[in-house]
Formats: structure tokens, sequence, C-alpha cells
């Protein structure tokens, strides 16, 4: 190894995901297993800059495997995106004794890491924590399955108003610029359609189906809407006006979204990745993010993870089309 691994900096960034305390217990079990010192950071790159920080031992992650949120607690830091910032965080890590830092978080958290990293030469292990689902080169990021649950669970309670009062319901989801959450939860509702970003024809589409019939054999419809553009709230009043007819009704089920208790795959998925960062680290590999591929776990680099675009399944928006009618 060409440094000593001694000790290790552990931290949450960005968003908070279900699933990120069984990542945290399974870092700092596995860092421990290979004699290696655990350093916890609160609230992410800012408590880097302040000194938040304090020795992690196998009990401080006891019981929490089932917990939501973030035991580390996270947070968004302006300061971390300056050279100063980042000098002083490093200065940090020197006085902490701390050789290496594995971070839990989405494409801002690894945008930091990538350039700390290049900065200082820190090796860095990024594990995805974000309900989104955006990381390029992981079929999967942690948090997203029990959003994804969260978002079906309210759907089918609103499947049942929307029926008794025969309503057209548009629902908003979280997912600024991915609509994986938006398209597959649409799909498991049975919903008549998914707004997504990446698919820029839907609000069109969806106004001619409504225009030829959209509803025609249904008593209700559910229209799945991913944040960010118009919105929900926008899109129910455009059809508003061109269907004065219809009752429509907007939900935005917000950061409900983001808690509650991990989904078992969530926690089994955290807790593979967590392990793997630790054997990453042993082996010398720096400035990658774990991802799952096909159930097996891979190294992507910060680079592609951040700057690729992950695709929508385009297959899976034909599949609702289809199923719409």
């Amino acid at each position: 190894m060409s440094y000593e691994l001694k000790c290790i900096g552990l931290l949450t960034s960005g968003g908070d995901a279900p699933g990120m305390n069984a990542a945290i217990r399974a870092v700092t079990r596995a860092a421990i297993y290979n004699n290696i010192a655990v350093k916890a950071i609160h609230r992410g790159y800012r408590g880097l800059i302040l000194g938040d920080i304090v020795p992690f031992q196998t009990q401080n992650v006891s019981n929490i495997i089932q917990q939501g949120g973030t035991i580390l607690k996270t947070a968004r830091c302006q300061e971390f995106m300056t050279k100063e910032g980042r000098q002083t965080a490093y200065e940090t890590i020197r006085r902490e004794g701390i050789d290496a830092l594995v971070v839990i978080g989405g494409d801002g958290t690894f945008t930091g890491a990538r350039i700390f990293a290049q900065e200082f030469n820190i090796p860095i292990i990024g594990l995805p924590g974000t309900i989104d689902n955006d990381l390029w080169g992981t079929d999967s990021t942690i948090g997203y399955d029990t959003a994804l649950n969260t978002i079906v669970e309210a759907v089918d309670k609103i499947r049942d108003t929307a029926t008794s009062h025969d309503r057209l319901f548009f629902i908003e989801v979280m997912g600024r610029d991915a609509g994986f959450l938006a398209l597959n939860s649409a799909l498991a509702t049975g919903a008549e359609a998914a707004v997504i970003p990446e698919h820029k024809t839907s609000v069109e589409e969806l106004e001619n189906r409504i225009r030829s019939g959209f509803r025609k054999s249904k008593n209700s419809s559910i229209v799945i809407v991913a944040e960010g553009g118009e919105g929900a709230q926008g899109l129910a009043n455009r059809i508003r006006k061109l269907f004065p007819s219809y009752d429509v009704r907007v939900s935005i089920l917000g950061h409900l979204q983001r808690g509650g208790s991990p989904s078992a795959y969530d926690r089994i998925l955290a807790t593979r990745m967590g392990v793997a960062a630790i054997d990453a680290l042993l082996d010398e590999q720096r400035s990658i993010m774990i991802g799952i591929v096909n159930k097996e776990i891979v190294h992507v680099p910060f680079s592609k993870a951040i700057k690729e675009d992950k695709q929508i399944d385009q297959a899976r928006i034909n599949v609702l089309q289809i199923l719409s009618v």
C-alpha cells in the first residue's frame, strides 16, 4: 500500500436517503474488522471544516440499520466549494490523523470529493446515497427503493379517493432532473401517465390523449409528475383550462418520500456497498464510487458517475403508454 491506512473519516452529505445509516454501520464495522479506526464527521463537509468529528466504535452504530435519515446529520456547505474552505478541511484531516475518506451522498457530494482528492491527494471512496437514482454506473442508489415504495403506498391511497369521486389527480414526486421515481411509481401504481424530464413531449402527449378520450372508459385517472418545470400544479392548471368539466386535483408528496425505515433491499445494498468501500481502500482504490450492476459490486470513477447521464429506460415509457388505454 502506497500509504498507511490507520484511520478513515466517514460523512454523509447532500439530501438524506433511507439506508444511509445502514451504510454508516457497514463502513464502521468493516473498518474496525480490518483494524482501521473510524472518525465520524457530523454535518458533511461543514463538519470537516469546523472539526465536528468524534471517534466511532462498534457500539456507536448499534441499532441503526432500521433507522431512516442519517445519524451523522447532513448539510449543504458553500464554504467547501472554495479553495480556502477545502484547505481548512484538509488541515482538519491532518490534525485528526485521517488517512482516507468514505463519503455517502449524490452527485454534489462526489463533485466536492473529486476536487478535494485532486487538490490534496486524499484517497476517497463514495457510496451513492440519493433517492433520485440518478448516478451513472449503478443500477440503484441507496434510498431509491424505499422512496419508490413510499410513493407507491401514497398513490394507492390517493387512488381510493380518485375512484370514489371520479377525479383526475396529478401527483408530484421528487426528481427534478431525473424521472426514475416518477416513471417507475407510475408503472407500479397503474397510473395513466408519467411526466418526466427525460421525455420532453410528455405534457403534449398527455393533452392529446385527454383530447382524444383519455378518460372515456375510466372513472378516475392518476398522472405522476416529476418535480421541476411547471410541476403538478402548473400542469393541473393547464388541464383545468382545457377540460373544465374534469374534477382536477393536485397532491404534492414532498419530503415524506425521503423519510421512513429503509426497505430490506436498501439495507442490504447499503451494507454490501459499505463493506466494499473498505475493501476498495485496502486495495488502494481512490476517487471511485461503489456501484451495483447486475447484482455485482462495481467501481465507477467519480468523473463518470458525475458527468455521464443515466438513461431512462424507453421501453418502460412504452409499457406505460400501452397500459394506459
